[in-house]
């Protein structure tokens, strides 16, 4: 078969193997961090946790992203949520400071101070989330109907806000070093990893649920079935949102250089309908957890924090749907610039027939980007808060989570990405790709988390 001849042609080119086996070992220390309990925490503790976590439709889409950390009061519990929100605090300031803007403009050096101010950022934001978390893990054991009790003195607040702020920056640490050395972005593969180990028992879950005789046996294995060919509907949607591009044309001239033409030859920008991945959904995500932060200070939720922590009610998901439209103009704003598109055709004796070049290539640019950006972000909006839809229609929560929404963008996202990545190795040494028409066209600029 083709597909094995493939995995051969992975496995013979040795920089490709030892990338995916210095993934695959990092992936498991991940893992294995992820059930290493906090210090003084009982296995009572543990079920009291676990139970209001699966009660709250938020709490348990934060476990995803930690694969299964935060209900396991892990070390790794706060994950790598809090480097996002640091990474879009900084990003938020290149817009705005000029200071920062001057970094950005400084190039590799400026990327480095970049990223050295969130790393900086996160840690601040793990010195306020990580007593949050442990003063809502107090509340909740407590509450608890099965008697347990925990109380957390000041000191041990302290001690174990350093043990969560070290292993969420040991999170950070394992991605960097995937996306040195191994395949793909180490943050956005961190978080698929996450998100995949919680597929097989939302879907063992959902089957037992529809069967009758067990859980709410409405529907029996037909509405299973429906359910998988509806996901897999979704599934060829998010992959067609990802994918989707707009081809403008492009002209290069003639030129002779000594015996030889160059030029002359027609190419095409590729302007991706979706040019920010799923940077959008986790900007937006990220926002919508500090609600939760919030109430975990207070102990409890008031009625405008619980409006906002309900993942299947009206206004969580309206300001979610809203969020990602933002985010999605907004960062496609930082990574598509016509501008420099347009003086880049220029340089190179390039133009858009029937346009001049210059200013009105850009404008041309900068007006096809904003009529296929808004289609592009509602698609990716209405696939975000599909989740709540599939609640509705008495889908267990547990699956909804993947019927759409965060989770499957994220894992379409990052497996087309990784998967270029690989296809890029099999085509450099000579190899055949991985399909055998065309190409895999994923995320090109690397920046997703």
């Amino acid at each position: 078969m083709r597909f094995i001849e493939t995995l051969k042609n992975i496995w013979t080119i040795e920089e490709l193997r030892q990338r995916l086996l210095i993934t695959v070992l990092l992936v498991f220390i991940y893992r294995v961090g992820c059930y290493v309990v906090l210090p003084g925490i009982s296995p009572s503790d543990i079920d009291a946790l676990a139970s209001f976590t699966n009660k709250s439709g938020l709490m348990q889409l934060i476990d995803m992203f930690s694969g299964g950390a935060f209900s396991q009061a892990s070390i790794f519990a706060l994950g790598i949520m809090p480097y996002i929100t640091a990474s879009i605090v900084i990003q938020l300031c290149g817009m705005i400071l000029p200071s920062f803007q001057k970094l950005q403009r400084e190039g590799e050096s400026g990327r480095q101070k970049m990223n050295q101010y969130t790393r900086y950022l996160t840690v601040l934001i793990l010195f306020l989330q990580a007593p949050a978390y442990l003063i809502n893990l107090q509340v909740q054991v407590n509450s608890a109907a099965n008697g347990s009790t925990l109380q957390l003195g000041f000191w041990s607040v302290v001690y174990l806000t350093i043990i969560l702020a070290a292993g969420s920056m040991f999170i950070m640490w394992l991605g960097e070093r995937i996306t040195d050395r191994g395949v793909g972005n180490g943050i956005s593969f961190i978080i698929l990893v996450g998100i995949i180990a919680r597929l097989p028992s939302a879907l063992a879950f959902e089957f037992t649920n529809r069967m009758p005789g067990q859980g709410s046996g409405q529907g029996g294995l037909v509405m299973f079935l429906v359910e998988i060919v509806l996901l897999f509907a979704v599934t060829v949607g998010a992959v067609l949102l990802v994918q989707g591009t707009r081809k403008v044309p492009v002209q290069y001239a003639k030129r002779i250089v000594g015996n030889r033409q160059y030029g002359g030859a027609r190419q095409y920008i590729p302007l991706k309908v979706n040019a920010a991945g799923v940077m959008p959904i986790i900007f937006a995500q990220a926002i919508m957890f500090i609600p939760m932060t919030l109430a975990g200070f207070r102990g409890g939720e008031s009625g405008f924090m619980h409006a906002f922590t309900d993942i299947n009610g009206f206004w969580y998901n309206a300001v979610f749907f809203i969020l990602i439209v933002a985010f999605t103009y907004f960062y496609t704003a930082i990574t598509v610039r016509p501008t420099q598109m347009a003086d880049d055709m220029k340089r190179n004796n390039g133009f858009i027939p029937g346009v001049k070049p210059g200013k009105k290539t850009a404008e041309y640019l900068d007006a096809i980007m904003s009529r296929i950006t808004l289609p592009g972000s509602i698609f990716l909006g209405v696939v975000a808060i599909l989740p709540a839809f599939a609640r509705f229609f008495g889908i267990s929560q547990n699956f909804a989570q993947f019927f759409g929404g965060t989770s499957l963008l994220i894992m379409v996202g990052v497996v087309l990405d990784t998967l270029q990545q690989i296809e890029s190795h099999l085509m450099m040494h000579h190899y055949d790709g991985l399909m055998k028409e065309g190409k895999i066209k994923g995320r090109t600029t690397g920046q997703a988390y």
